[in-house]
Protein backbone atom coordinates (compact mmCIF):
# COMPACT_ATOMS: atom_id res chain seq x y z
CA UNK A 1 0.00 0.00 0.00
CA UNK A 2 0.91 3.07 -0.24
CA UNK A 3 2.05 5.82 1.60
CA UNK A 4 -0.61 8.22 0.42
CA UNK A 5 -3.01 6.25 0.68
CA UNK A 6 -2.36 4.64 4.13
CA UNK A 7 -2.80 8.82 5.27
CA UNK A 8 -6.03 8.87 3.41
CA UNK A 9 -7.14 5.98 5.50
CA UNK A 10 -5.66 7.25 8.51
CA UNK A 11 -7.26 10.96 8.63
CA UNK A 12 -10.89 8.75 7.76
CA UNK A 13 -10.16 6.57 10.78
CA UNK A 14 -9.00 9.65 12.88
CA UNK A 15 -12.00 11.82 11.78
CA UNK A 16 -14.21 9.11 11.99
CA UNK A 17 -13.22 8.55 15.50
CA UNK A 18 -13.02 11.93 16.70
CA UNK A 19 -16.84 12.39 15.69
CA UNK A 20 -18.22 9.67 17.27
CA UNK A 21 -16.21 10.35 20.84
CA UNK A 22 -17.44 14.09 20.50
CA UNK A 23 -20.59 13.77 22.07
CA UNK A 24 -19.42 11.74 25.14
CA UNK A 25 -17.19 13.92 25.78
CA UNK A 26 -19.20 17.10 25.21
CA UNK A 27 -22.34 15.95 27.03
CA UNK A 28 -21.36 13.03 29.66
CA UNK A 29 -19.45 15.57 31.64
CA UNK A 30 -20.18 17.55 34.89
CA UNK A 31 -23.57 16.91 34.68
CA UNK A 32 -23.83 18.59 31.49
CA UNK A 33 -27.39 17.08 29.52
CA UNK A 34 -28.24 17.04 25.75
CA UNK A 35 -29.66 20.59 24.24
CA UNK A 36 -32.94 20.38 23.35
CA UNK A 37 -32.73 21.08 19.37
CA UNK A 38 -29.58 18.37 19.56
CA UNK A 39 -32.23 15.67 21.15
CA UNK A 40 -34.63 16.81 18.27
CA UNK A 41 -32.27 16.26 15.47
CA UNK A 42 -32.05 12.86 17.41
CA UNK A 43 -35.60 11.89 16.78
CA UNK A 44 -36.26 13.17 13.08
CA UNK A 45 -32.96 12.95 11.79
CA UNK A 46 -33.44 9.20 11.21
CA UNK A 47 -36.26 8.88 9.32
CA UNK A 48 -35.49 12.25 7.11
CA UNK A 49 -32.63 10.27 5.87
CA UNK A 50 -34.20 7.16 5.18
CA UNK A 51 -36.77 8.91 3.08
CA UNK A 52 -34.36 11.13 1.19
CA UNK A 53 -32.31 7.66 0.46
CA UNK A 54 -35.94 6.15 -0.69
CA UNK A 55 -35.88 9.58 -3.24
CA UNK A 56 -32.39 9.00 -3.90
CA UNK A 57 -33.29 5.41 -5.19
CA UNK A 58 -36.03 5.65 -6.79
CA UNK A 59 -35.33 8.91 -9.02
CA UNK A 60 -34.50 7.07 -11.82
CA UNK A 61 -37.02 4.63 -12.09
CA UNK A 62 -38.79 4.83 -15.75
CA UNK A 63 -42.27 4.15 -15.18
CA UNK A 64 -43.01 4.01 -18.92
CA UNK A 65 -40.59 1.26 -19.88
CA UNK A 66 -40.57 -2.43 -19.15
CA UNK A 67 -40.00 -3.78 -16.39
CA UNK A 68 -42.31 -0.33 -15.22
CA UNK A 69 -40.81 0.14 -11.75
CA UNK A 70 -41.88 -3.42 -10.52
CA UNK A 71 -38.40 -4.59 -8.87
CA UNK A 72 -38.37 -1.09 -7.61
CA UNK A 73 -41.54 -1.04 -6.19
CA UNK A 74 -41.79 -4.58 -4.71
CA UNK A 75 -38.14 -3.71 -2.90
CA UNK A 76 -39.95 -0.72 -0.99
CA UNK A 77 -42.99 -3.04 -0.30
CA UNK A 78 -40.57 -5.70 0.98
CA UNK A 79 -38.73 -3.36 2.85
CA UNK A 80 -42.03 -1.32 4.61
CA UNK A 81 -43.70 -4.76 5.30
CA UNK A 82 -40.76 -6.43 6.78
CA UNK A 83 -40.27 -3.79 8.57
CA UNK A 84 -43.82 -3.31 10.07
CA UNK A 85 -44.04 -6.89 10.86
CA UNK A 86 -40.67 -7.79 12.88
CA UNK A 87 -39.72 -3.90 13.74
CA UNK A 88 -35.87 -4.97 12.55
CA UNK A 89 -34.09 -2.48 9.77
CA UNK A 90 -31.28 -4.93 8.89
CA UNK A 91 -33.97 -7.83 8.08
CA UNK A 92 -35.87 -4.97 6.29
CA UNK A 93 -32.74 -3.65 3.86
CA UNK A 94 -31.76 -7.07 3.52
CA UNK A 95 -35.22 -8.50 2.50
CA UNK A 96 -35.66 -5.64 0.34
CA UNK A 97 -32.63 -5.94 -1.59
CA UNK A 98 -32.92 -9.59 -1.98
CA UNK A 99 -36.54 -9.44 -3.62
CA UNK A 100 -34.68 -6.78 -5.48
CA UNK A 101 -32.24 -8.23 -7.29
CA UNK A 102 -34.54 -11.45 -7.60
CA UNK A 103 -36.53 -9.16 -9.86
CA UNK A 104 -33.68 -7.58 -11.70
CA UNK A 105 -32.50 -10.62 -12.67
CA UNK A 106 -35.75 -12.18 -13.63
CA UNK A 107 -37.34 -8.98 -15.89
Amino acid sequence: MEARHFSIILAVAVVTAALRLLPFLLFDRKGRSIPPWLFYLSRVLPSAIIGLLVIYSLKSVNLFQPPHGLPELAGVAAAALMHKWKRNTLLSVFSATTCYMILIRLF
